[in-house]
């Protein structure tokens, strides 16, 4: 079995609804870290040396490759990051190995065994 790894910055207050969507599509769990700070296009506006920028939280997902782009897809489609600008960013990396997921592999058998 071969896994990816989704990499989600949100907009601080959408972690929860990237959560539930990655579930929906298939994830089996998540990592959330809280109170990243991002940059994007445009400059954060200042207040006498102030970032005046909202906090963004970091969700971690590894997924089984066969469900990676159905999960990303539906990420991005739940938390709007194509029709809000600034929203959030996802993407995925190849996994070349992993440990302590014996579990979760056990879970996503059946699961990948129906997409191929």
């Amino acid at each position: 079995m071969h896994f990816k790894l989704i990499i989600v910055a949100v907009e601080d207050g959408f972690s929860e609804k990237v959560v539930q969507a990655a579930r929906a599509a298939g994830a089996t769990g998540a990592t959330v870290l809280n109170q990243a700070r991002g940059e994007g296009l445009d400059r954060p506006k200042t207040f006498f040396g102030l970032d005046l920028v909202s906090q963004r939280d970091v969700i971690f997902l590894l997924v089984e490759q066969h469900l990676a782009r159905r999960i990303l897809e539906h990420i991005a489609d739940v938390a709007g990051f194509d029709r809000h600008p600034g929203r959030g960013i996802a993407f995925q990396l190849d996994v070349e190995d992993a440990v302590g997921i014996i579990h979760q592999a056990t879970t996503l058998r059946p699961l990948v065994e129906e997409e191929v």
